[in-house]
């Protein structure tokens, strides 16, 4: 099952995608600039190969809900993010809000 869903964190919309997979669940919350997701998140994969896109993502580990990803502080950020004063260990929800 798939659920798409806005969410709003201090007074921003974003959208929130969890897809519940045999075993596990992805979970999301993006916006047109930027994304968290749990820890299917290849972080060293966009920091590496795939530089040149400049994503802004963060990966928090251990989330099971949307929810939880919000609260949970960051295990890893990317280079792009980091440029946006996102760091590891911030919460989901400081970090979306600096992706405003």
């Amino acid at each position: 099952m798939m659920n798409l869903s806005p969410i709003e964190i201090g007074g921003h919309t974003f959208l929130s995608v969890s897809v519940e997979l045999p075993k596990t669940n992805l979970l999301v919350v993006t916006n047109d600039k930027g994304y968290i997701m749990c820890g299917a998140l290849d972080v060293a994969l966009l920091n590496e190969k795939l530089k040149d896109r400049k994503v802004i993502a963060g990966r928090a580990v251990g989330v099971k809900t949307i929810e939880q990803l919000i609260d949970a502080p960051l295990e890893s950020v990317t280079y792009e993010a980091e440029n946006l004063g996102i760091k590891k260990g911030m919460t989901g929800r400081d970090a979306l809000l600096k992706m405003i």
